[in-house]
């Protein structure tokens, strides 16, 4: 049985690539604005969160951490 590759990272900086993109699309209103700020903070934020829970220091701090990245998406 071939073993699975999970190349999470890889599609962890594809995903914020497409907010990133989606974002740009919004309109320039004051919605527009307060909307793209949100939707870029949550969004881009498990790429990192993800390198973060990679440097962990115990397996309960790379399961918080993971935690953390999960609840962002």
């Amino acid at each position: 049985m071939k073993k699975q590759t999970y190349d999470l990272e890889e599609r962890l900086l594809e995903y914020s690539v497409r907010i990133i993109k989606v974002v740009e699309q919004l309109e320039n209103t004051r919605a527009g604005k307060h909307v793209a700020g949100q939707l870029l903070r949550s969004g881009t934020s498990p790429y990192p969160n993800h390198g973060e829970a990679q440097g962990a220091e115990s397996p309960r701090d790379f399961i918080h951490k993971l935690r953390i990245s999960l609840k962002e998406l």
